[in-house]
């Protein structure tokens, strides 16, 4: 399932972008480098319990154990110090990489509920492009008896294009549901 996306770069992506772009070498094709999905722990830091629920449903969504991050500051308003546990993160290359990317354009973006697109908003000036899912239930690979809460989380799919229209062509060529 893998290698979908990654033959469909090969074959169809790298020469459209070549032709469009004018690229002369294949290694100047903009491409996926990494995808990062991060969840904040937010008021249930203290929970131990739920928080290790939640590293278990990440795991389950992208193949890969999180890693915990922690706060750089104290912030009083949000009753945080520095060094306390505060997200969840995975950073996917490779074949969990395009792996988690196919089941991202096909499965989870069309079972959110009133999705219409990405907006092209979403796609910053350096070509990476952040979304964000409201409700983790909607990979298959999590079951909703199992899981204590729903929690959202942040997806950026990273890329090497060096302006936004590299990546934005990118982006629709490999078949991410950009908006118009």
């Amino acid at each position: 399932m893998a290698h979908r996306i990654l033959e469909k770069y090969n074959k169809e992506v790298v020469p459209a972008l070549k032709k469009e772009f004018g690229y002369v070498n294949v290694m100047a094709v903009p491409k996926i480098t990494k995808v990062v999905v991060n969840i904040g722990t937010g008021r249930i830091v203290r929970e131990s319990k739920t928080v290790e629920a939640m590293a278990r449903d990440l795991a389950l969504m992208t193949g890969q154990n999180p890693i915990k991050t922690k706060a750089k500051k104290a912030i009083a308003s949000f009753k945080t110090r520095k060094g306390l546990e505060i997200g969840l993160k995975v950073t996917l290359r490779g074949k969990r990489m395009y792996d988690f990317v196919d089941r991202l354009i096909n499965i989870v973006l069309p079972r959110t509920r009133d999705f219409r697109g990405i907006k092209l908003s979403s796609v910053d000036k350096f070509g990476n492009l952040t979304l964000g899912v409201k409700e983790h239930i909607v990979f298959p690979e999590v079951v909703l008896e199992s899981s204590k809460m729903i929690f959202g989380l942040g997806i950026t799919v990273v890329t090497d294009a060096k302006s936004k229209e590299e990546a934005e062509k990118l982006f629709r060529l490999i078949g991410f549901p950009l908006m118009k």
